[in-house]
């Protein structure tokens, strides 16, 4: 297989990975512009930020052989961005549905999956934070460390979307979100555990 071709297969495999959620939220709903677009539409920045989250821990495992078909930087880069935007219009419009009203929030969910959610935004911002502060002494001493916390935040974004998101009670994206757990699981004990005592 050429070049180019692996290269088109890893594009495909990654815009598959993250439209393929999207696709059946939007297809699961009657979309028109009242009162139901917000809750509609809030789920669909989770399901991207969770499946753009797994493509990053998975791609730790093939860093050096992505890094000779493409622009892995570039690809890091796009997709944080594309990250940060979903993980801060998610909760946003989750709370817009409630009036941004914290108290009926946890009302309509079991708290403890919300707190999963909370817990896992502030993990998961530590990389933004990072990214941003990278040229402290700090932040560049700590990289690793902050790549590790938010991978924690990543996990725990999974369990609560698993029991919170109405389309992953059932059905394939329930098999799928339990198999991009599972996989970034091994992915990040690779990552950050077998790879660097192997090196």
């Amino acid at each position: 297989m050429n070049k180019n071709a692996i290269r088109f297969f890893i594009i495909a495999f990654s815009y598959l990975a993250v439209l393929y959620p999207l696709s059946v939220r939007i297809r699961s709903l009657d979309w028109v512009f009242d009162s139901t677009l917000i809750p509609n539409l809030f789920p669909l920045f989770g399901l991207a930020a969770f499946s753009i989250l797994w493509l990053h821990a998975i791609s730790g495992v093939f860093e050096p052989w992505l890094r000779i078909h493409f622009n892995f930087d570039r690809f890091v880069g796009i997709t944080s961005i594309l990250v940060l935007i979903s993980i801060i219009a998610h909760p946003l419009l989750a709370l817009a549905t409630y009036d941004f009203s914290f108290g009926n929030l946890f009302q309509n969910y079991e708290t403890k999956y919300i707190w999963f959610a909370i817990i896992g935004w502030f993990l998961l911002i530590t990389y933004d934070i990072g990214k941003i502060l990278i040229k402290h002494d700090f932040f560049a001493r700590n990289w690793n460390k902050i790549l590790i916390i938010s991978t924690v935040g990543f996990l725990l974004t999974f369990f609560h979307s698993l029991q919170i998101g109405s389309d992953l009670q059932s059905g394939p994206l329930r098999i799928i979100w339990i198999f991009y757990d599972i996989t970034a699981i091994l992915a990040t004990i690779y990552t950050y555990g077998i790879k660097r005592f192997l090196s």
